[in-house]
């Protein structure tokens, strides 16, 4: 299975050291998911680095970590335990309005901005976030307590 690491310079180099000698080949590292996207590089699977995610879940004799397959047709879907890219504090005031249920219209009213402003805040917002759409945004920024209702 080929792979790439995503984390931190020393969790991907833990990470690394615990796979030699497995089946797992390491094509990319990464620091973020929104990163190892960008790069296009051609592999099955991204995995997370991070000691808190999988420091407990290996094995030395068999390594588990945790893998978030994708085929070749799918687009990535980030999983909600990545740390993702921090949210701006107006990105944070966009979401809590896509929250409340208001339109790009209504949001650029409130907070006096041009619709394609909103337009772009909520499109990075799904990008930080690995969300697919403002849906997925607000449940995603509730899970990881960004906003509340």
């Amino acid at each position: 299975m080929r792979v790439v690491l995503v984390g931190s310079v020393s969790d991907c180099a833990r990470l690394r050291a615990r796979l030699a000698g497995t089946s797992v080949e390491i094509v990319g590292e990464k620091r973020t998911f929104a990163a190892a996207r960008a790069a296009g590089i051609e592999a099955d699977a991204f995995m997370l680095a991070a000691e808190s995610e999988v420091g407990d879940s290996l094995e030395p004799e068999r390594p588990r970590p945790r893998v978030r397959f994708r085929p070749q047709w799918e687009a990535l879907d980030v999983t909600d335990n990545v740390r993702e890219e921090a949210l701006t504090p107006r990105e944070i005031q966009v979401l809590e309005l896509v929250a409340e249920g208001l339109s790009n219209k209504g949001i650029a009213a409130r907070l006096d901005i041009s619709d394609q402003t909103v337009k772009f805040h909520v499109s990075s917002i799904c990008g930080k976030l690995g969300a697919a759409n403002r849906t997925d945004a607000v449940r995603r920024a509730l899970r990881r307590g960004l906003i509340t209702l």
